[in-house]
This record gives C-alpha cells, sequence and structure tokens, in this order.
C-alpha cells in the first residue's frame, strides 16, 4: 500500500524554527535555536533530560508558546496557531488511548470528530498500515505495549498531519520489543512519506530511524548530521561521548604534513588526517573508538604505518558474546576501552601487558581547550 493509499500527498513544506527561545524566569530551556527539518525526513532531537528537546517539541505542537522566535510550516507562518488548528500530531509515550473505545474506533475518533461521517476505508488502511487490522474490536487493555503504540501512530496519522511528533514513543515498551518497533517505525515513516520528528535520549533509538539527527546540550544544538557523520566526526567531546563511547587522548599538535597532522600524546608520536584536525598547532584531543582499537602482546605484532601506545596492563575483561570489551591502562594513568569481536583470538585476561593500536584514518580530533571530564560525565547520563 503506497503513501497515497493511506494519507494522499500533503504539501506541506520543511519545518523551520527561526531563533526559537524558550525562557521559564531566568532559566532558559531552549536557547535562539534555528532549525530546518525537510519535508518527508526522519528527524532526530536527541540529547539528555533537560536539554531542551520536549520543549522544543512543545513549542512546534503549541502545547508551549515561545518566549521568542517563530515557527514555519513552509511559508505559513503557525507560532500563534492553537495547537488544534496546527497540522501537526503528536504521539506521545503514554499512547492516550481511550480505554473505553475499541481500536477500531480509537483510529476513528479524529475523523468523527471532524464530522465525517463514512470513515471505515481510511480506519481500515491505517489499521492495514500498522498491520493490526485483524484487532480491530478489542479494546486497549487487550493489546501488548508494541501493539497500543502502533494504534496511537495510526489514530495520529489518520488526520493527515503534515508533521508528526513523537516525543519518546517506545520509552514504555521493554529492549526486545523497543528495537523491533524501532524498524516499524521507519518502515511506516516511509511508506507514508510524511515528516517524523522525533524526541529521544537513546542513541541507538536514534541512529536506527533517524535520518538526520540533531544533538541538543543546554538548549542548543551542539552538532547535526546522518547518523554516520556524527558518529564517525563528531565536533566536541560531548557528541563524542553521547552518541556512543569514544577514547579522547589529550595531546599537542607538532604539525601538519600534507595530509597528515602528527601529534604529541604520553611521549609517543601519533598520526591524524589533517583534514579530521581541527588545529594545525597546539593543544588537540585525539579521539578512536573503542571498536576500531585493537590490542597486540608486543610492538612486533603492530601492523606499520598504525598508531600505537605500549606499556597498557588489562585491567578488565568482560565477554559479552560478540565481542570482548577490555579496559587498558596506560603508564599515564589513562584508561583505553578496547571492543574487540570474537573471532576465536585468545582472550587476554586482567594483569596481561599489551599494546593498543589504531589504524590512524579510524581517528578524529577535537579542539583541545574542551573538557574530557565533562564528556565523560555526558556518557553517563546517555547510559
Amino acid at each position: 500500500m503506497s503513501s497515497n493509499d493511506v494519507l494522499g500527498r500533503t504539501e506541506g513544506g520543511d519545518l523551520r524554527l527561526v531563533g526559537l527561545t524558550k525562557r521559564y524566569g531566568s532559566f532558559t530551556a531552549v536557547d535562539d535555536l534555528d532549525l530546518t527539518v525537510p519535508q518527508g525526513s526522519f528527524f532526530a532531537l536527541l540529547g539528555a533530560s533537560g536539554c531542551g528537546k520536549t520543549t522544543t517539541l512543545r513549542m512546534v505542537s503549541g502545547l508551549e508558546e515561545p518566549t521568542i522566535g517563530q515557527i514555519f510550516l513552509g511559508d505559513e507562518d503557525v507560532t500563534d496557531r492553537k495547537p488544534y488548528r496546527r497540522p501537526v500530531n503528536t504521539v506521545f509515550q503514554n499512547y492516550a488511548l481511550f480505554p473505553h473505545l475499541d481500536i477500531y474506533e480509537n483510529v476513528a475518533f479524529g475523523l468523527r470528530r471532524r464530522g465525517r461521517k463514512d470513515v471505515r476505508k481510511p480506519v481500515e488502511e491505517m489499521l492495514d498500515l500498522v498491520e493490526l487490522g485483524h484487532l480491530a474490536k478489542r479494546k486497549p487493555n487487550q493489546l501488548s505495549g508494541g501493539q497500543q503504540q502502533r494504534i496511537a501512530l495510526a489514530r495520529a496519522l489518520i488526520n493527515q498531519p503534515q508533521v508528526l511528533l513523537l516525543d519518546e514513543p517506545l520509552g514504555a515498551l521493554d529492549l526486545k520489543l523497543r528495537r523491533q518497533m524501532q524498524i516499524e517505525l521507519k518502515r511506516i515513516q516511509l511508506e507514508v512519506g510524511l515528516t517524523f520528528v522525533h524526541v529521544t535520549h537513546d542513541q541507538e533509538e536514534a541512529m536506527t530511524m533517524a535520518d538526520t539527527i540533531a544533538v541538543m546540550n543546554a538548549g542548543r544544538i551542539e552538532q547535526m548530521g546522518s547518523p554516520a557523520e556524527l558518529y564517525e566526526n563528531p565536533r566536541t567531546t560531548f557528541v563524542a561521548n553521547f552518541l556512543g563511547q569514544s577514547n579522547l587522548i589529550p595531546g599537542t599538535v607538532e604539525g601538519v604534513t600534507g595530509e597528515t597532522a602528527t601529534i604529541s600524546a604520553h611521549g609517543q608520536r601519533l598520526t591524524l588526517d589533517a583534514a579530521r584536525c581541527p588545529v594545525t598547532s597546539g593543544p588537540v584531543i585525539l579521539g578512536v573508538r573503542p571498536e576500531k582499537v585493537q590490542i597486540a602482546l608486543s610492538a612486533e605484532e603492530v601492523p606499520a604505518g598504525s598508531n600505537q601506545l605500549a606499556g597498557g596492563v588489562v585491567l578488565d575483561t568482560s565477554f559479552i558474546g560478540v565481542s570482548t570489551q577490555y579496559l587498558v591502562k596506560l603508564p599515564s594513568g589513562e584508561e583505553i576501552s578496547v571492543f574487540e569481536q570474537n573471532t576465536g583470538r585468545e582472550i587476554q585476561r586482567p594483569g596481561a601487558e599489551v599494546v593498543v593500536f589504531w589504524d590512524p584514518s579510524q581517528g578524529f580530533g577535537l579542539e583541545g581547550g574542551q573538557d574530557i571530564e565533562a564528556g565523560a560525565d555526558i556518557e553517563e547520563v546517555a547510559a
């Protein structure tokens, strides 16, 4: 079934936020936000609790009034419109289904409220879209959490919004069901072709579903891009630690020759692609993801051209099936995380002396003035 069969084609244009600010007394929840969400995209606002992502969503839906700024849908300024006059619907974490109505009537509710008499065809099409047509006569309390979530989605989509807002919609589900619903939500978004704006604190959830992610921190967007771009090329320690884990090694750029930056760190010389190094001299933070790092028992085992840090001691070994996770302490006292795929190689136990190494092309650079410890704290919040 195509999106035209279910919703028709709504030409509404991009969602644009211009200088959007929300203050509560002296506290600024959202700070001068400029953002464009392309029509038909799956967009995620990702951040820890209190970063301003839900407040932003509520301003788009009309449930909060901006202190300053404007909200546009295409060329229309909807900043001052009442919620029910905006072509926007929201799916909440608690689903908000009507317990006294069966599934069919829950989905039909919006159409009936608008005075439409013949609702059978659109309701059946929407139930088919979420693959729950066979449960039309059941009550919400007879459905699983995942099924209730899909009915809430169907009820929102049947009103043909230009933008669908999803406020932590999978937060009440268990891990396995949450992963299944991530795939389902993306399938439905692709099928109906509407703009989805998804608020979440779950990095995996955002990366699984979204075309574009905006990482928010303290009311501002730290970085925006595709999941791969943010993961491989974070620009701040906050993003490096919020979107996955990172080893962040303080160093000094000694010079740049051609396409290579040379960095001094822990008494050893490391290299980095010059295009991924934000400075040409002075302090820098060299980042590398744990799954890009490997361990060797001696320098002789390290492939030529690799970055390496010798003299490490394994502090902890965790076997998690698909991989083994190591925590290695360097002579400097710094700890490096290593995630190695389990391919039959002997697992190193705590106390083993090792060399950690990685391909220089796998690293990224951050400006040296950034606070690594703050980034580490954020990682704990995100988890």
